[in-house]
């Protein structure tokens, strides 16, 4: 698979980026975790839906990730979850809160289609309208 194409501002992109060697997320993996932050909040964006849930605690946020299969066949959700971890990857560390719960999901035919920087885009203003 070839990576998508270079846009313009890709200083924008590369300023958000965390540093290499940098922490990685913790992630969701638990069922419970989800439906908590199912019931939490939300914000829906062109290119994904951000659920959000303050644990009450000020351990590291973490983040979980999701599309159903409304989103397509194996490989659309797949896509779809990959340039969702990155943006994640790219955005979260720099404007998201501890001990909070974060979970996007794919929208179909919007998360894998939408230009990158729209993604980007997407999540902060979400995360803006969080606080």
């Amino acid at each position: 698979m070839t990576p998508p194409e270079a846009s313009t501002s890709n200083a924008d992109v590369a300023a958000d980026m965390p540093a290499a060697g940098s922490s990685r997320l913790d992630v969701l993996k638990k069922r419970a975790d989800f439906l908590r932050a199912a019931r939490a909040k939300h914000i829906p964006t062109k290119g994904f839906v951000l659920q959000y849930r303050a644990r009450g605690d000020d351990a590291p946020m973490r983040v979980g990730f999701t599309c159903s299969k409304k989103v397509g066949n194996a490989v659309a959700r797949n896509r779809a979850k990959r340039r969702l971890r990155e943006i994640a990857q790219a955005i979260l560390p720099h404007h998201g809160k501890h001990g909070t719960d974060y979970v996007l999901i794919g929208r179909f035919e919007r998360t894998a289609q939408r230009p990158f920087t729209d993604l980007l885009d997407d999540l902060r203003r979400a995360l803006a309208a969080a606080e």
